[in-house]
């Protein structure tokens, strides 16, 4: 029996986010409801479903409302079903940086998504940061210069899995420091704690540059905050966001399962 029922949403902050309730996602979504779902995410950016308990099938299917399931070349991959990436932090270690998913490839991930199994008792929130926003309050002549500036990553996926060892730094790849959302049109900043150096601008005033704006990005004024439960599921616009896990649990328990999407569907006009 598909779900019918209108989804209840619930903003989380002034400029993004929001919490999502009356919806089954264990349970098939009917059409309306799913483009109801992605206005609510082209415009929150940031998505919490509470108690969900989604299977890793149900997880997949729930992620491909919004976008098309990626399969991770170098990600361990769930036996139930080798689109879903487990992770428990006391053998993967964490990743409590603010940064991008994907910054390997061209285009990065549209989406990532969670579903949590178990947290720490306190702690171990997750923040996210809306990069468009943050765009939208720097100069004029600051946006213009910006414009012809593009950052270095490394381009070697193996580098990004959590847990694995860094190999020597190969091929790089380039992203552009504002991105024009490819669904939405919105202009933001587009940058992580892992770039390497920016192009167009002599190596000083790049480390001037990047420094700037990574503190810029991280800034209280664009950011969210979000507590877990074992159930709970998220999902977030890697384009259009940033995010950073707080690591101040301690050795507590934080797993969770994790799928990527890309080619993101457009909610209906």
């Amino acid at each position: 029996m598909t779900t019918v029922a209108r989804p209840e949403i619930r903003r989380a902050g002034p400029r993004f986010g929001a919490e999502v309730s009356g919806v089954d996602l264990a349970r098939p979504v009917d059409d309306a409801t799913a483009d109801d779902l992605r206005r609510a995410f082209a415009e929150h950016k940031v998505l919490v479903f509470r108690g969900q308990n989604l299977t890793p099938d149900q997880h997949v299917a729930a992620v491909r409302l919004f976008a098309t399931p990626f399969d991770h070349p170098t990600a361990v991959k769930d036996p139930a079903n080798p689109l879903v990436y487990p992770y428990n932090v006391r053998h993967t270690g964490k990743a409590a940086t603010w940064h991008i998913g994907g910054l390997w490839r061209s285009p990065v991930f549209a989406i990532e998504s969670l579903v949590y199994e178990e947290v720490p008792e306190l702690g171990g929130h997750t923040l996210w940061a809306d990069l468009q926003a943050a765009y939208d309050d720097l100069s004029e002549p600051f946006k213009a210069l910006l414009a012809s500036v593009n950052a270095v990553y490394d381009g070697n996926a193996e580098n990004y899995a959590q847990g694995s060892g860094r190999t020597a730094l190969g091929e790089t790849v380039e992203h552009p420091v504002v991105l024009e959302h490819p669904l939405t049109g919105r202009k933001g900043l587009f940058i992580s704690s892992s770039a390497l150096r920016l192009t167009g601008v002599s190596p000083q005033e790049g480390k001037v540059l990047l420094d700037h704006l990574l503190r810029h990005a991280s800034s209280p004024d664009y950011t969210i905050r979000f507590g877990w439960r074992p159930g709970d599921f998220v999902l977030w616009d890697n384009q259009a966001t940033w995010h950073y896990a707080v690591d101040d649990y301690g050795d507590g328990p934080r797993v969770y399962r994790k799928v990527i999407g890309v080619e993101p569907l457009r909610p209906a006009s």
